[in-house]
């Protein structure tokens, strides 16, 4: 198994970002400051070759990542693979709902009525887990159901035989997917509490079945 860089992407601004909005699966197009953010992190990585693309099969990912992919000097890859399991976090009945909101109906009940009040007392994968226990329908996903979901993602590029020892390899994604990869393979060393700015990019080191972060939301 080969050890290499997985440069994970937070994709560029969207309407529902501006709105506040949780927007796990759902979709709204980039803003023009969402275009922009792509070609600003475009022009950022232009001189890094990529071995391989990945992204969600969300337009807003997709979008980022033919940005990046187009503005690249150095690659041989022009499309990313698209996958379903490297979408947001599905948050169920509070798709589209003020994110303040889901997080006060997912976290008062235990006395915790902000994400950050949830996160800095137990962690982003509780969170997950009380916004599912919160979904009148019980459809959003819980920390493991997530995880399950994400981590066939991770297999899906570990298993790629065009990735070699000391390659790079581009991820486009999102904000509470980036929180709780830090979260999980980042010691403890950045703040999970703020979501991470659009178009920035977060570093992670693949080592066999060793993972680590080694830059988080770089602007």
């Amino acid at each position: 198994m080969s050890k290499f860089t997985l440069y994970m992407v937070r994709h560029g601004q969207t309407y529902f970002n501006i709105y506040n909005k949780l927007q796990g699966w759902s979709n709204s197009p980039l803003t023009d400051k969402g275009i922009q953010n792509a070609v600003d992190t475009a022009e950022k990585l232009k001189n890094t070759k990529f071995a391989a693309a990945y992204c969600s099969d969300t337009t807003r990912a997709e979008e980022t990542a033919g940005i990046i992919l187009k503005h690249n000097l150095v690659s041989n890859v022009k499309a990313p693979v698209t996958a379903k399991f490297f979408r947001e976090e599905f948050y169920g009945y509070f798709e589209g709902n003020d994110m303040n909101q889901a997080w006060y109906l997912a976290g008062a009940p235990h006395g915790l009525p902000t994400f950050k009040d949830i996160v800095e007392k137990y962690s982003i994968g509780k969170a997950k887990d009380y916004l599912k226990d919160a979904d009148p329908f019980h459809q959003a996903e819980n920390n493991a159901e997530y995880w399950q979901r994400l981590d066939q993602g991770f297999d899906l590029i570990k298993a790629n035989k065009a990735i070699h020892d000391g390659d790079n390899v581009l991820l486009i994604s999102h904000g509470n997917t980036l929180l709780s990869v830090v979260e999980r393979y980042g010691e403890g060393k950045y703040d999970v509490t703020e979501r991470p700015a659009n178009g920035s990019l977060t570093k992670l080191v693949f080592d066999g079945d060793n993972v680590k972060v080694t830059a988080y939301n770089e602007k």
